[in-house]
């Protein structure tokens, strides 16, 4: 019987999506759940499987084309077991294929962003050994220049290459200018001694991850520190619409999160109802999940008030750019020993830059000001953060 494969439903947000890249070609025996074909939106990568167990007769849409929930994308001849599938597909007739055969890969799936650089090099992923996890073909696992393929151009030649930009890049680029174009942004600096934060981590991070089974890190501290100073500052998480100011009295944390695609951030829901593990977890799921390519769009919607960490890349010093409607956004940076003078001694000490970008529409100076000091304080007497105080 044959099985209509459609564009699934898109959120309301979303207007339509690019198809990327097919698993199958026509032919192809496939099993219920499998991945057929990947589409890309402007935040995610969508996959969308196979309704049932079966074999692909025909598909009806070509890689690069745009589609609309609903449209049609693929016919599928439905068998009941794998076995009868894999014969119905030796059987059945080869239809021409509306676009280039996939080969299978046995060494491991490969992301979107992979077998996009996969194939500007001029090579199929499908034959690379991948060392990520169960076989996965990683970008670094890409040689440089394919077997047969041109060679470098002599010493001062120029070459120019033009790329399209992928929808989600085309989305933060239009997102930045959006920001910067209806916000009256300003940063604010400051900076924190975290001896104390590091002191705590040290002394019980291996506890810490025995009983829970994730490592300590620094983002539940500024987590909860943010927290804790949007509670006593509440226009920092509040938001404008129009003419108003929306206050929000709940604390939807935004965690920015760098993937190959570009710059992405998951929310850390009710995010002061969490554990300092819960945060650790989440946000290593995101991690996770983000380099798979499966972050859900219900994972990027929302969000009152966002952290960022270039400290991870090496910055020592940023000003971060508004997420709309957001009112601010957090920059954490690098953690440098520094000379400090500490009760009239000169001692070193572990700092790390503060940044606050913040709507001045919204939010003064001075409260801007004290929303920094507040994170700062929380995180240089860390029992605060247990007191709420």
């Amino acid at each position: 019987m044959p099985i209509e494969v459609k564009v699934p439903q898109l959120p309301e947000s979303v207007a339509d999506a690019t198809l990327i890249s097919w698993h199958k070609s026509p032919g192809d025996a496939v099993n219920r759940d499998e991945s057929l074909v990947e589409l890309e939106t402007d935040k995610v990568v969508l996959e969308v499987p196979a309704p049932v167990s079966g074999v692909i007769r025909e598909l009806k849409v070509q890689n690069g084309v745009t589609v609309k929930s609903g449209e049609l994308l693929a016919i599928l001849e439905a068998v009941e077991d794998k076995a009868a599938a894999a014969a119905v597909a030796v059987a059945a007739p080869q239809a021409p294929p509306a676009v280039p055969p996939v080969v299978e890969r046995s060494a491991g799936k490969s992301g979107p962003a992979v077998r996009r650089a996969a194939a500007e090099a001029g090579i199929d992923p499908a034959q690379l050994a991948g060392s990520g996890r169960a076989g996965r073909v990683l970008k670094a696992d890409i040689p440089t220049a394919a077997p047969g393929a041109a060679l470098p151009p002599s010493v001062g030649a120029r070459q120019e290459r033009r790329v399209p930009m992928s929808r989600l890049r085309a989305r933060i680029a239009q997102r930045l200018l959006d920001a910067q174009q209806t916000a009256a942004m300003l940063t604010t600096f400051n900076e924190v001694d975290l001896t104390a934060v590091m002191a705590l981590r040290s002394r019980y991070k291996d506890a810490f991850e025995k009983q829970h089974g994730v490592k300590l890190g620094f983002m539940p501290f500024f987590v909860k520190a943010s927290i804790e100073a949007l509670r006593h500052f509440p226009v920092v998480n509040a938001s404008v619409e129009g003419g108003d100011i929306v206050h929000h009295d709940y604390y939807d944390v935004g965690i920015a999160v760098s993937t190959e695609r570009g710059l992405i951030v998951p929310i850390l829901r009710d995010a002061d109802r969490l554990s300092f593990a819960q945060v650790e977890g989440a946000i290593a799921d995101f991690g996770r999940r983000a380099r798979e390519g499966t972050v859900g769009m219900e994972d990027l919607t929302g969000g009152t008030f966002t952290i960022t960490n270039g400290g991870t890349f090496g910055s020592l010093l940023s000003t971060p750019i508004l997420n709309p409607p957001q009112s601010a956004i957090l920059g954490m940076h690098k953690i440098q020993e520094r000379p400090m003078v500490v009760d009239g001694a000169v001692v070193p000490r572990p700092m790390m830059y503060l940044a606050l970008t913040y709507d001045h529409r919204i939010i003064d100076g001075k409260e801007a000001v004290q929303f920094v000091v507040a994170v700062k304080d929380a995180l240089e007497e860390p029992g605060r953060l247990l007191l709420q105080i």
